[in-house]
């Protein structure tokens, strides 16, 4: 069974930093998403295997950083000069190594639980 567990969120002030972390059981792609509340989920960033391949939403683009720690199958997500809308519950996603990474929810087969993210102004 796979199993995804973040770590790292909270409360900060706008502009300010938070680093998210998720462990994973096994080997995968993997990515983080959003959901604010009344809003869908949203796709956030997304890191392959061997971290040659990302993919960033348009609104975190130069704020947001994904990296991995292949050693321990771990990946995080920097961020960087918070905004309150950045603020929502954030989760860590997985899929096979070989299918690559995709924005698309519905590609992911693995989510963890969520980690609450709340920028105040």
């Amino acid at each position: 069974q796979v199993q995804l567990v973040e770590s790292g969120g909270g409360l900060v002030q706008a502009g300010g930093s938070l680093r998210l972390s998720c462990a994973a059981s096994g080997r995968y792609a993997m990515g983080w998403f959003r959901q604010a509340p009344g809003k869908e989920r949203e796709f956030v960033a997304a890191l392959s295997r061997r971290g040659v391949m990302t993919s960033y939403r348009d609104s975190v683009k130069g704020r947001f950083t994904i990296s991995g720690d292949n050693a321990k199958n771990t990946v995080y997500l920097q961020m960087n000069s918070l905004k309150p809308e950045d603020t929502a519950v954030y989760y860590c996603a997985a899929r096979p190594i070989l299918r690559g990474i995709t924005s698309n929810e519905g590609d992911w087969d693995y989510w963890g639980q969520g980690t609450q993210v709340t920028v105040s102004s």
